[in-house]
């Protein structure tokens, strides 16, 4: 063993750093584990290297923990041969550990889920991760992801120009493909309800699942928005290990949400992403967090079972089963909500076994689709997965992660499996019933012709385009509030000379209307109408403006 002078420069940060990255957490796993073996056959790795022995989470525990005892653990210092402490050198040692540490395991904590003593394996060896990356020692891949994460605020370097062309480029899409030009993709509007943020996968590769939740929030009527920044809520600080990068990535997210004064922040499908912006990232950037943060699994099961979204499920026939994102199940507990909204857009829906907390990993996890020199070992590895998947039968899997549609599709293609990876929000797009147009209709008896519109913003663009003499605004119609509509319009130049007369049924909100610091409403109704107290009232309105003038 070479003395502590001969040792390199980077060994002996790296063994500084293990000492100020020691917690409570760690240092009970280090010193917990009994070598029983539980964890070895948890392992996607193992099963498909059953021969070599540097595969079992055991082995792998103990790179980390051999250094641990050497330099910081009592039993190291008088009996080292005894606990089997070890130390690291050479750059050489450093390289083993990075094989180690990046290359034979995803971090998936499927061998933590199966340890009697409870000793998070997934834990320490992220910890290692951190100290490798603290010295540069890293494979090529996730030097360049963290380089753009840190300098230009996402992980696939997505610069904000494409990224804000893409959200024009898929509004203009949307409403082309509906022929409606109130669907919209709004770029920081503050005081929104919704904030929502993407794993930069989409604006690069997948734009059609932006589209596809934009459908869904303008057609559910939501008050929702897209940051301009911090619109990246994956955090590759998890997978490098590095809790600087982790802070700052969440804290661009979080300043944004309070920067648009947002009241929740709405998560696209991405298991690591929202793992490390939810549950790791407030710890990580000491961020109190005052909002509510959800997948959009979550919001897409709520508009569906609220009744604000309806959905055909025959639309989405062919068999489907889920798979469970590591990060979403074994780290955030989310099993049953993507298997409840499956439920209900879907049907023929398949288990695959085992599954939930127990599945495993699609082996894209843990950034190994960054590391392209460890591709034919995560492939290999792959084959558990694989013989899970055609074991269900189904033609499509879903997933609610980003890196597990990259590493499915992966191993589909490596294995020659007849299926295709999607996600809810395709499918729920897919099942959804649009709303009705109603078209403008002549009115006879009277001379007039009426336009209709089945929420707020078709109200407003409606009020836009046609320019009416006079608008019936209904306090209670779906989707964003009346009020609000209501002061849009009249803070609206281009509107400043149209006529607004309110309908509702509950008094109780007239003090939404006339307590706003814009001009009151021409005309005022109370329910229920007849034909002739509402024309009476049309009449009394367009009568008054025409003596005005």
């Amino acid at each position: 063993m070479n003395s502590s002078l001969e040792r390199s420069w980077k060994a002996h940060k790296l063994i500084e750093r293990l000492g100020q990255k020691l917690n409570r957490q760690v240092v009970g796993s280090l010193v917990a584990c009994v070598h029983c073996g539980m964890c070895t056959e948890s392992c996607h790795y193992v099963l498909a290297n059953p021969d070599d022995p540097t595969f079992a989470p055991a082995y792998k525990g103990d790179q980390l923990r051999k250094i641990f005892k050497r330099h910081y653990d009592w039993t190291g210092s008088v009996f080292p041969w005894w606990v089997k402490a070890a130390t690291v050198d050479s750059e050489k040692d450093l390289e083993d550990l990075k094989d180690i540490a990046f290359g034979k395991c995803t971090n998936c904590r499927r061998c933590t889920f199966n340890c009697p003593m409870g000793v998070d394996l997934a834990a320490f060896n992220r910890v290692t991760r951190g100290l490798l990356t603290y010295v540069g020692v890293m494979p090529d891949g996730v030097s360049v992801v963290s380089k753009d994460q840190w300098e230009i605020g996402n992980q696939m370097g997505v610069l904000k120009e494409d990224y804000l062309d893409t959200l024009e480029w898929m509004q203009e899409e949307l409403q082309s493909e509906l022929d409606d030009p109130t669907m919209t993709i709004p770029i920081d509007k503050p005081d929104c309800e919704v904030i929502y943020t993407i794993n930069p996968r989409e604006a690069k590769y997948d734009p059609r699942s932006i589209a596809d939740a934009a459908k869904i929030f303008n057609v559910v009527g939501e008050k929702w928005t897209m940051p301009s920044e911090g619109w990246d809520m994956t955090n590759f600080g998890l997978f490098s290990g590095d809790d600087e990068l982790g802070g700052a990535v969440a804290r661009r997210v979080y300043d944004k949400v309070q920067e648009l004064r947002a009241k929740r922040l709405v998560m696209s499908e991405c298991g690591h992403g929202y793992r490390s912006t939810r549950c790791e990232g407030p710890n990580w950037a000491k961020y109190d967090v005052p909002f509510t943060m959800e997948s959009s699994v979550v919001t897409m099961l709520d508009y569906v079972t609220s009744g604000r979204l309806k959905v055909d499920k025959t639309r989405n026939s062919i068999p489907v089963t889920y798979h469970d994102s590591c990060n979403f199940a074994r780290s955030c507990g989310m099993t049953e909500e993507p298997r409840e909204l499956l439920r209900l857009v879907c049907t023929d829906f398949r288990e695959m076994y085992p599954n939930r907390a127990d599945n495993y990993c699609c082996t894209g996890g843990g950034g190994a689709m960054s590391m392209s020199e460890y591709t034919p070992r995560r492939l290999k590895s792959a084959k558990v997965k694989a013989d899970q998947l055609a074991a269900t039968g189904a033609k499509i899997v879903v997933t609610s992660c980003h890196n597990c549609v990259d590493g499915l599709n992966d191993l589909i293609r490596h294995y020659k499996l007849d299926m295709k990876v999607t996600q809810l929000v395709n499918l729920v797009a897919t099942a959804m019933i649009m709303p009705e147009k109603v078209k403008p209709v002549a009115v006879p008896a009277n001379g007039a012709t009426v336009l209709s519109a089945t929420n707020g913003d078709e109200a407003f663009a409606l009020a836009k385009s046609e320019k009416p003499h006079l608008l019936t605004l209904d306090l209670a119609m779906p989707g964003k509030s009346a009020s609000e509509v209501f002061e849009e319009l009249r803070r609206d130049p281009a509107l400043a000379g149209l006529k607004i007369c309110i309908i509702t049924g509950r008094p109780e909100l007239r003090k939404t209307i006339y307590d706003r610091a814009v001009q009151p409403p021409e005309g005022y109704l109370d329910k229920p109408l007849t034909e002739q107290s509402l024309l009476t009232n049309v009449k009394k309105v367009l009568e008054v403006a025409h003596h005005q003038s």
